[in-house]
């Protein structure tokens, strides 16, 4: 593993972060399309080196990353540029279950595994997976691997039981789950380090218990049988 994230696409950030208008953006179009094509060379080697354990569909960096243009439209913060550099990579084919997710932001960089959006007929499936099995989730959620590297999971919840499911079930914490994502933050320090690509490669592998668990969930019925 030979690419690394450079100080100057830190510095294009925040520097982005602190003149976020059009006029300085274009007079430092070139930093931008440096910083860019750093971020493309990471990914790339990143897609690479997770191929050596899973199967990823992306097939290149420049493709991988979102685009730093912020849409206004809708928004009430009318900022041009998002002054991030981001990207997801997608598990290959029905079968694998399960998205990862980088984000690079000075004092802000982190990584996310997980389902963000389930629909509702896989969100129904894991409930019901979670209403049968609650202890083997609370085993998989609290062993070394997952603990270690991303502590606890995030992401939105009911406010009450899901209908259909008992609120005094003992995984109601987790039957109310409408997310179930997995993060690791990053210091700038650790961003700029030689090997932080392994590290990010590392994290992202710790995951796969987990992905493992959910891929064999949402593949198959509550008989076990194949239903994709």
């Amino acid at each position: 593993m030979s690419a690394v994230i450079l100080p100057t696409t830190i510095k294009f950030l925040k520097d982005l972060a602190k003149h976020n208008d059009r006029d300085w953006f274009n007079a430092h179009k070139q930093a931008y399309l440096d910083a860019q094509q750093n971020m493309s060379n990471f990914v790339d080697e990143l897609i690479h080196e997770m191929n050596k354990h899973d199967e990823i569909e992306n097939i290149s960096g420049k493709k991988s990353l979102f685009r730093i243009y912020n849409d206004v439209r809708f928004s009430k913060d009318k900022s041009p540029y998002n002054p991030r550099f981001a990207f997801s990579m997608r598990r290959s084919s029905k079968f694998r279950r399960g998205g990862y997710y980088f984000n690079l932001k000075p004092g802000n960089t982190f990584l996310g595994c997980g389902f963000w959006g389930p629909n509702p007929a896989d969100l129904n499936r894991i409930r019901l997976d979670i209403s049968y099995n609650y202890e083997q989730w609370n085993k998989l959620l609290q062993s070394k691997g997952i603990k270690t590297n991303f502590g606890e999971l995030t992401g939105s919840k009911v406010t009450t039981a899901p209908r259909g499911f008992d609120i005094k079930h003992p995984g109601i914490e987790l039957l109310r789950r409408k997310q179930f994502i997995l993060r690791h933050h990053f210091t700038d320090q650790e961003v700029l380090a030689t090997d932080f690509l392994k590290t990010v490669n590392k994290t992202f592998k710790a995951v796969r218990p987990f992905f493992n668990y959910m891929s064999e969930v949402l593949t198959t019925d509550a008989n076990g049988e194949i239903n994709v």
